[in-house]
């Protein structure tokens, strides 16, 4: 898919705001022959679409299954695509932190270096509450790097929600701590007296584990007096609880969250591709048989018996 590189700006902020999380890949140096350029870059999607052009299909391809590798791992890294085929390289390497060798022989040409960008959308906060402990959190939050909105009780709980604090002093707590420990949000936390906190707590009808998951008084104890202080304390604790409550894949939780990648291998040319919706692919014996591009799907379709052995 041809785009512009101001369509392709636009696109990202587009999939950005829509916390849809993305991998920017640049051709940062090509060697003729190669029908990519420095500049040429797309977008890879978590369902393995790619938008934009790095190359012929051989080299998106190899885009493609690297790019959804990022997505699961959140590193960025240097992709380097060589023509050259043969046992001992056809393989990934790794020549260096951060560098990934990939022999593509179906390439048609030179080398290609394209610079795999991994845009992850920030952990997400509700806050809930108009007092202002509520606003320093929505404000400290922000300045954190978090994507931090004010929430209301009732309003549906996303699938990719990391954190929620009640800030409410009393109002429709219950409710809104019930419906989040229910969902699986790893960081909730009651803003409260430990006496009030410990007696809402007790008053909710929850599983230990999910109650695990309440964190109430809300904070470290770091003395905190002001809203400033108070809301630094909460994001302190999240801090300081990160590990436990990085984000799991929680039931229903779409495509917004990258999914570990299913590959295959092509039987004509030896490389790995992505199954994705769009894959190319063939039946073969019972089994279905994935390709890196047509030239690959034709020539099994041709001659199957010819690449049985794998």
């Amino acid at each position: 898919m041809a785009m512009t590189n101001t369509d392709l700006l636009t696109r990202a902020d587009v999939l950005r705001h829509g916390r849809t999380p993305f991998v920017l890949a640049t051709v940062v140096h090509a060697e003729r022959p190669t029908s990519a350029k420095p500049g040429d870059s797309a977008l890879v999607l978590p369902d393995g679409t790619v938008e934009g052009f790095v190359g012929g299909t051989c080299a998106e391809t190899t885009v493609q299954l690297q790019g959804l590798r990022v997505l699961e791992t959140g590193e960025s890294l240097l992709l380097r695509i060589t023509p050259t085929a043969g046992t001992e390289t056809e393989g990934p390497r790794e020549a260096g932190e951060g560098l990934l060798t990939v022999a593509n022989p179906c390439l048609s040409g030179g080398t290609l270096d394209i610079f795999l960008e991994a845009n992850l959308p920030p952990a997400l906060a509700y806050v809930y509450g108009h007092a202002p402990i509520a606003r320093a959190l929505l404000d400290i939050g922000r300045a954190l790097g978090l994507d931090t909105r004010p929430a209301s009780p009732g309003q549906p709980l996303p699938p990719d929600l990391d954190v929620v604090v009640i800030a409410t002093h009393g109002r429709d707590e219950e409710t809104v701590l019930t419906e989040a420990a229910r969902a699986g949000i790893p960081y909730i936390g009651l803003v409260a007296s430990p006496k009030r906190g410990a007696a809402v707590l007790a008053g909710l009808d929850l599983t230990e584990e999910q109650g695990a998951h309440v964190h109430t008084p809300a904070g470290l104890d770091i003395g905190a007096r002001t809203p400033g202080e108070i809301a630094l304390s909460v994001y302190a604790e999240i801090i300081a609880l990160r590990p436990e409550t990085a984000r799991t894949v929680r039931p229903g939780a779409g495509s917004a969250v990258p999914q570990a990648v299913t590959e295959a291998v092509d039987p004509v040319c030896g490389m790995t591709v992505a199954i994705t919706p769009a894959t190319l692919s063939l039946d073969r014996a019972g089994s279905r048989v994935y390709f890196c591009g047509p030239g690959c799907q034709h020539a099994f379709a041709d001659d199957p018996s010819r690449y049985a052995h794998d």
